[in-house]
């Protein structure tokens, strides 16, 4: 049996994808990349990628095409637009998209590709952000055909600590927004109580410590509270990002008939971030609204 490295392309190379990216070239793979913003690309160059000049080439020289951007829009651009990953693409070829999109722009997108020029579609959205991708232990809910998801392993034993074929074409991105509800709504809960031990006057470095293994235990806990606590705020995660993520869950709720009044809530916290000019800024500095308040 072969143990030769497809041949993979990835496009995208922000915070979660130039994570993807390093993770490929540190598994052995030899990705050819591409981002709108060259100068992003310069490490991974160096590290051992390969820069192709447009979305196309991207396609034309790989039998995988990761793609990673910020929306729904971005990545009809770089599939669709001029010199995009459709014009070279071909039925031996599969574009994995882990950006976090709606589900009914996926499915649209997936059918448009496949009846242009036989390109598969699987949608797989991430969980567990560019730490997680950096190390190979994403959490990765995928949308497609089985035999697409399969022939994808490569990828899968690479990036994942589990990836799961959740359905057709939009499974992995609706999947993603019942994560993302999840996500959301436990970084509002843990800033909400870490600004609570800090009046409260307890040690709140200590919480995560003190919870661990107890039903108030999480990843996020473990990750997220240690950054409030210090107020360290580097870029896991910006929060215009968040909040385009939850405008697609209210979307998607609306749709489906979904109550989701504690999201709500959320939302509008992430949205206030926002039109306070901070959406470029760290997730975790929610908690500064909480510090904020006067009792």
């Amino acid at each position: 049996m072969s143990t030769e490295k497809p041949r993979v392309g990835c496009i995208g190379a922000g915070v979660l994808g130039g994570a993807i990216m390093r993770r490929l070239i540190d598994c052995g793979f030899a990705p050819a990349v591409w981002n709108r913003d060259k100068a992003k690309l310069a490490e991974l160059l160096k590290a051992g990628a390969t820069q192709a000049r447009s979305p196309a080439e991207v396609a034309r020289t790989s039998a995988f095409v990761i793609t990673c951007v910020s929306d729904g829009a971005a990545l009809e651009k770089v599939v669709f637009g001029e010199d995009g990953i459709a014009s070279a693409g071909s039925a031996d070829k599969v574009l994995v998209d882990m950006s976090t999109c709606a589900a009914a722009h996926t499915r649209d997108m997936a059918a448009r590709l496949g009846a242009q020029c036989g390109m598969a579609w699987l949608d797989a959205p991430i969980s567990g952000g560019a730490p997680a991708a950096r190390e190979g232990r994403m959490a990765i809910m995928v949308g497609g055909q089985p035999e697409i998801f399969e022939r994808a392993r490569p990828l899968w034993d690479a990036l994942a600590a589990r990836a799961t074929l959740m359905g057709s074409n939009g499974a992995g991105q609706a999947t993603k927004m019942i994560n993302q509800v999840l996500v959301s709504t436990g970084l509002a809960v843990l800033a909400e109580a870490c600004a609570f031990a800090e009046r409260a006057g307890i040690d709140a470095a200590k919480i995560p410590q003190a919870l661990a293994g107890g039903r108030a235990d999480s990843r996020q806990l473990q990750e997220m509270f240690p950054k409030m606590v210090a107020s360290d705020f580097s870029i896991t995660g910006r929060a215009a990002l968040m909040l385009k993520d939850l405008e697609l869950i209210h979307d998607l709720a609306r749709h489906v008939g979904a109550p989701m009044p504690v999201t709500a809530g959320v939302t509008e916290s992430f949205r206030k971030m926002v039109a306070d000019g901070l959406g470029d800024r760290d997730n975790t500095e929610l908690v500064n609204f909480y510090r904020a308040r006067k009792a």
